[in-house]
């Protein structure tokens, strides 16, 4: 293993023990939110210390069975022993190495997905309907909650533009390279020639703010307009003016919410979006910065970028970021995104990786 990684798990294990100490204190409950940052710590600590503690006994176990080889009744046994403890020890490396993976804070929260047509007219319309459906059927599987935001519906029955927010956890570690350009190649309905066109649509996956304060919004750096709400909703929400678009002045971001009834609701739908899509211009700040000095392996994030292909007559998905073409259409577009999801995940923890390793 290397140096580096010896120390920082050194560093961690000396850690572990103030951390036990500190919790083991008469007084450690006086101050309720110090107590809960210390008990946090020590959960993130303890796996990776005792994972460490295993290896340790692995090098330990390796060892006696080498000293063990030298008498020559014991030398069979002697060998086997060396051959699993050597087997476990790599395992046991491989686990640390990711547990100590610099952790993306974002990763368990929930998500605003938008999706919105790009070119292609109705057939792009349609596809963002597909992809809504997909990533609806997903999170479905998961056992996570989807609430829609915001959606203009296009002519024949797909969307223009769809807002959704996904309640679950760890929602935004799994969707997260989600983000940027889909691209699909069908024959689309309206044609009658049995043409293969090819459309667009964009996805943005937005991890949503703690809470609205996460982020300044100042009152006067916001337009808040009222108006009916278009569309089916019954006659109610035709009548008043329940829908509500805010504009944030300083960086011309445009929410708009009227799914809901109450003005109210819609107006605290909207900050919401808002406070995350003002948050996730942040963060894309942070991380281009420090794409200038080390680009990630799954793309740039940005999203405008191409970064898959739906060709349906030959039924293949591709992920261009990571060159895998997976033949399983159907399977893909009824919400089964775990091949998709895990390889982006394992492309990514390796791009760390090697990072962590080169410092």
């Amino acid at each position: 293993m290397k140096e580096n990684f010896v120390n920082r798990l050194t560093q961690l294990s000396v850690r572990l023990e103030e951390l036990n100490q500190l919790l083991s204190s008469e007084t450690v409950t006086a101050d309720l939110e110090k107590y809960r940052k210390l008990t946090r710590e020590h959960a993130e600590i303890l796996p990776v210390v005792e994972l460490y503690r295993a290896f340790q006994q692995s090098e330990g176990d390796i060892q006696a069975a080498v000293e063990m080889s030298a008498d020559p009744e014991m030398r069979e046994f002697a060998e086997d022993e060396l051959q699993a403890g050597k087997e476990r020890l790599v395992q046991i490396e491989a686990e640390l190495q990711k547990q100590l993976l610099p952790k993306d804070p974002n990763d368990e929260k929930n998500i605003f997905l938008e999706i919105r047509a790009g070119t292609g007219g109705e057939e792009s319309a349609l596809f963002a309907g597909n992809l809504f459906r997909m990533y609806s059927r997903f999170a479905e599987l998961q056992g996570w909650q989807v609430e829609i935001i915001s959606q203009s519906l296009s002519d024949m029955g797909g969307y223009k533009e769809i807002i959704a927010r996904i309640v679950g956890h760890g929602a935004y570690s799994r969707l997260k390279f989600e983000s940027g350009g889909h691209r699909v190649q069908r024959v689309p309905a309206t044609e009658t020639q049995g043409r293969v066109h090819t459309s667009t649509c964009t996805v943005a996956v937005i991890p949503e703010a703690d809470e609205i304060s996460e982020v300044e919004l100042n009152p006067a750096e916001l337009r808040i307009d009222t108006f009916r709400a278009s569309g089916a909703g019954g006659q109610h929400i035709n009548k008043t003016d329940s829908a509500v678009r805010i504009t944030h002045l300083p960086t011309g971001i445009v929410v708009e919410c009227q799914d809901g009834r109450s003005q109210h609701k819609n107006k605290a739908q909207a900050m919401s979006v808002l406070a995350a899509r003002i948050h996730d211009k942040q963060m894309r700040a942070q991380q281009a910065e420090q794409a200038a000095t080390r680009k990630s392996l799954v793309g740039t994030g940005e999203r405008s970028e191409r970064i898959r292909t739906y060709n349906f007559p030959q039924g293949r998905v591709t992920d261009h970021r990571i060159n895998l073409t997976l033949y399983k259409m159907d399977q893909i577009m009824d919400g089964d995104l775990d091949d998709l999801c895990s390889a982006l995940m394992a492309e990514h923890q390796a791009d760390l990786l090697a990072a962590m390793m080169a410092e």
